[in-house]
């Protein structure tokens, strides 16, 4: 049996890890195969016990001045900053990442933190004499007890699309990470108790669908975010809005480059290979299908030279798990016994002294036809699906006619073309000559479509309406001051 990296995940409660006797799943690195820790699947009882705690505390947290409660995320702030070589660490072990890749993750952990800590700005409220001697003002109160349900692809971020702003603006949070990458968590709640956080405003619970599916029956949790597959997505966002809760549930995506004959080669080729291979592909942010317009070949062809340069355990991780890898190359497959042409294979990938890990090489595949799998359906791995079109009209067509719509960009140096797919691409994130189009803090990340079920995104100023309730208060203390019928 193999010795175990980093101990068995447990439940944090009320500021404890707690052991329980339930079943257990190995937790597996991606980079060689080998077992790294194991994780609990939590009964509902936990989950109870976890929420209960949050909600004896909720009163007391939320009646701290807010800019007190951001003095915890500026401690905090600067603890992940003394751990960041260690959390990166963390990530590129349990995820597969690159540890470039994984150091970017926290780095941007760190700039959420940041952005949190300027919310007292933000929901300073309103205030307006609406009449003589009357005012009407509105304040925003914190929801309550929320949870946040992660995924495996960003153990670090995504939690922290949600911790810093959910918490500094007053509610109390139940975690739960995925299954597969548990282990970041369990350091998440350490430091946040070393920032000065109170026992019981944050709580972790492992475990899987039961889990999920509790979250979103419980009576006392009063908001839901989600970061998954959109299927999963749509069922949790069902189930909780079904349960009068709030809930933004952000799912998969299908996202298009348009590449435009007169785009500059260089930045089009090196931003779309980073697009489409960064962190394997999996991310809701990849570029997984590139809508070429009239004669792109020199693009290509370029593209093709920097892919070559991409190499498995080198500088592209791993992917998440046997079956995952597995599945990516059936597209694969599928998509040359349709008639593609496979440019670059990454099929069938071995890193040398990590024989057992799970790797998917960069895949180029050229003449894809919209009604193709590969065309259509998320891949989440390294695989970049090329579709060819005579004109912009055609590239937008095959765009807008995708379900998703997280994200869509455009490489040209033609400004009409570029306002063009401004206006008229379905998707909440647009990028022109960028490859992974994701806003910085303030500018909130969220897509449209099947990416997306909810009203307010998940991060930035625009979280704050998922967080909060506006409470409306109308003041008079001068009787002799009404003059008409609004005072």
């Amino acid at each position: 049996m193999d010795k175990l990296i980093y101990k068995t995940a447990k439940n944090y409660i009320n500021g404890k890890f707690r052991d329980i006797e339930n079943k257990t799943l190995d937790v597996i690195s991606p980079l060689d195969g080998k077992l790294i820790s194991k994780v609990p699947l939590s009964s509902k009882s936990e989950l109870d016990t976890a929420v209960a705690a949050a909600k004896a505390v909720f009163p007391s947290w939320s009646a701290i001045p807010i800019k007190e409660r951001a003095q915890v995320f500026f401690r905090y702030k600067t603890i992940l900053e003394k751990n960041l070589d260690n959390l990166a660490y963390i990530t590129h072990i349990e995820n597969g990442k690159t540890l470039s890749e994984a150091k970017a993750e926290v780095e941007k952990s760190i700039e959420l933190t940041e952005f949190a800590c300027s919310m007292p700005q933000l929901i300073t409220g309103e205030i307006l004499e609406v009449s003589n001697g009357v005012e009407c003002r509105i304040d925003y109160a914190p929801v309550g007890v929320v949870a946040s349900i992660a995924p495996f692809n960003f153990p670090h971020m995504v939690p922290h699309w949600t911790i810093p702003n959910a918490l500094v603006l007053g509610n109390c949070m139940i975690l739960k990470p995925s299954e597969k990458v548990p282990v970041t968590a369990s350091h998440i709640a350490e430091m946040l108790k070393e920032a000065g956080l109170p026992d019981g405003v944050f709580n972790v619970i492992n475990g899987d669908k039961v889990i999920v599916d509790a979250i979103c029956d419980h009576p006392d949790i009063s908001a839901v975010s989600f970061v998954g597959s959109t299927k999963v997505a749509k069922l949790v966002y069902i189930r909780a809005t079904s349960n009068l809760k709030r809930c933004t549930a952000l799912g998969g995506a299908k996202n298009h480059l348009i590449v435009m004959p007169d785009a500059n080669t260089d930045m089009a080729a090196t931003n779309i290979a980073a697009s489409m291979s960064g962190c394997a592909g999996q991310r809701c942010m990849a570029a997984s299908a590139m809508v070429g317009v009239g004669p792109v070949d020199h693009i290509i062809e370029k593209l093709c030279e920097e892919a070559r340069k991409i190499i498995p355990g080198k500088n592209l991780g791993a992917i998440i798990t046997k079956e995952s890898k597995e599945r990516i190359e059936r597209y694969i497959t599928e998509a040359e016994k349709q008639g593609a042409k496979i440019l670059i294979d990454g099929r069938n990938a071995v890193v040398q002294g990590k024989e057992g890990g799970f790797y998917v090489g960069p895949t180029i595949i050229d003449n894809v036809t919209p009604d193709m799998a590969i065309a259509k359906e998320e891949v989440f791995g390294p695989v970049l699906a090329i579709i060819r079109t005579n004109t912009l009209d055609e590239a937008m067509e095959i765009e807008n006619s995708s379900n998703y719509g997280n994200a869509a960009s455009v490489f040209t140096q033609n400004g009409s073309y570029a306002k063009l797919v401004m206006e008229k691409a379905s998707a909440g994130m647009i990028g022109v000559n960028i490859g992974v189009p994701v806003p910085r803090e303030p500018f909130s990340f969220g897509g449209w479509n099947e990416s997306k079920f909810g009203t307010n995104d998940i991060t930035g100023a625009s979280s704050i309406g998922l967080w909060t309730q506006p409470k409306k208060t109308s003041i008079k203390w001068n009787p002799e001051a009404q003059k008409n019928w609004m005072s």
